[in-house]
């Protein structure tokens, strides 16, 4: 905006300086070449008086020698043959006979050109009664005398004018950029997570207009966000009351690894609705992962296996765990990753028959690390609906936010999360976490291929693994 400003002001301030510079200088040009040709009639003319009382030679001469002309050797005078005496040139003639004779038949000054400039040719009563012609020589840089300077001047006086308009266009621009500049960067920061910006409520009154609308925009976002807040804190203080229930109840299971396991679950969900509470009760809603956050993904992993493993074995489901033998660490927080396994591992025990075995890989790169949990159940009739947040499929048991969990998980690393067909028969999710900020921008058009024991892993950066789906399965 302040460039096309600048643009347009510096067209229309050229345009008025050329439609008045021009014009005036052809008018300067026609104004010197008035001044010298009047000056050389005057000075004809005061010849006049000496010819009207003699026509000798010498005496015309000592008149011409006072004028500025004659003194130059830019005058002649034309006499004709009178009283018995012959016609007479006196001074240096540069007008032709036929200009000289023309002038006598017209009886009125003419002007004619010359080698070098032009003549004035003034004719003039002699005491005879006949006329002689007067001539004077005009140079032409006397007719041009003045012009250049004053073109200069002109020039100058319109590079001024440009330079100045587009100097006011600029600061115009300036006042009215800088309102839309703050405006911008203020609808950036609001949607990188900073709540708290506002916009001076200044400049042009359209600018003014807009940063009202965002400012009260913004505190309705705020608003918002608040209410939403307490909500979740609201809702997650109402589970307190069945979760002692479920924790007196659960003290009263005995001894033994179902009742340690169920004790256990019952505490996790405590701690994760405490979680909820605190988070939901701050002032400031974490919108940007913390930094440094990480963990270890085969550590939290194993963890998370050996919690549902026992589960596995009471319905005769055989478990496979690879990659984990070594460290791997991710830029993801442990609950984060705790929390989207629990998701997955929760929908394949949902969701498949007891005895169904299934798997958890986990491949470690340079750019990224791969988790892929595949099961050997029915599989998933619409992979794309299912990433969808809140889609259950109208299934029982599901609220459709598990996949939307791991979703969001994987992509708060700069990474995704694709469903395909596994090569156990049933369905298989790859959860791609990347590394040192490495984006889908930088694996796009790559194919991954892993062999390991007998088995394919295929992985298409670009897009879903294009397999084979059945109805049913995990949402």
């Amino acid at each position: 905006m302040r460039w096309a400003l600048v643009k347009v002001c510096l067209a229309v301030t050229a345009m008025v300086v050329v439609a008045f510079a021009v014009p005036l200088g052809l008018v300067v040009r026609e104004m010197a070449g008035d001044r010298a040709f009047s000056g050389a009639e005057r000075q004809a003319a005061s010849i006049g008086p000496t010819l009207s009382i003699t026509t000798d030679r010498e005496q015309l001469l000592r008149a011409m020698a006072i004028t500025e002309p004659g003194s130059k050797g830019w005058m002649a005078i034309h006499i004709p043959a009178t009283g018995g005496q012959d016609a007479q040139e006196v001074g240096t003639r540069r007008a032709s006979r036929a200009d000289v004779e023309a002038t006598r038949r017209i009886g009125r000054a003419y002007t004619a050109q010359a080698a070098g400039g032009s003549v004035i040719l003034q004719p003039t009563a002699l005491a005879s009664g006949d006329i002689a012609i007067v001539e004077v020589f005009v140079p032409e840089e006397d007719v041009s005398h003045g012009v250049a300077t004053a073109w200069l001047v002109l020039a100058g006086v319109g590079l001024a004018l440009i330079v100045g308009s587009v100097a006011v266009a600029d600061r115009l621009g300036v006042r009215m950029v800088r309102p839309a500049q703050r405006l911008a960067g203020a609808a950036q920061d609001l949607g990188d997570g900073k709540l708290g910006v506002r916009v001076p409520e200044e400049g042009p009154p359209e600018l003014k207009s807009a940063a009202v609308a965002f400012n009260s925009m913004a505190d309705q976002v705020v608003q918002l966000l608040a209410n939403e807040r307490e909500l979740a804190a609201d809702l997650s203080h109402r589970l307190r009351t069945p979760l002692t229930v479920l924790r007196l109840n659960a003290a009263s299971l005995g001894e033994g690894p179902a009742a340690d396991q169920t004790r256990a679950a019952v505490e996790q969900l405590e701690r994760e609705v405490d979680t909820i509470i605190r988070t939901a009760r701050e002032q400031r809603p974490q919108t940007q992962p913390a930094t440094g956050a990480g963990c270890d993904a085969s550590e939290v992993i194993r963890e998370r296996m050996g919690f549902w493993s026992a589960l596995a074995e009471d319905e005769g489901r055989e478990v496979r765990l690879a990659g984990v033998d070594r460290p791997v660490r991710i830029p993801v927080a442990r609950p984060e990753l705790a929390a989207a396994l629990d998701a997955l591992l929760g929908n394949v025990f949902r969701h498949t028959p007891e005895g169904t075995p299934f798997s958890v890989d986990v491949h470690n790169g340079e750019d990224a690390v791969i988790v892929l949990v595949s099961d050997a159940g029915p599989g998933i009739a619409d992979p794309e609906a299912a990433l969808a947040r809140g889609n259950s499929g109208e299934r029982t048991g599901s609220t459709g936010l598990g996949l939307d969990i791991v979703r969001r998980v994987a992509e708060s690393t700069g990474g995704d999360v694709r469903i395909g067909y596994s090569v156990l028969g049933g369905t298989e999710v790859r959860i791609w976490l990347a590394l040192h900020g490495a984006g889908r921008r930088e694996r796009r058009g790559h194919r991954v291929v892993r062999r390991r024991k007998g088995r394919r892993d295929a992985v298409a950066p670009d897009g879903p693994p294009r397999h084979r789906t059945t109805p049913g399965g995990p949402a």
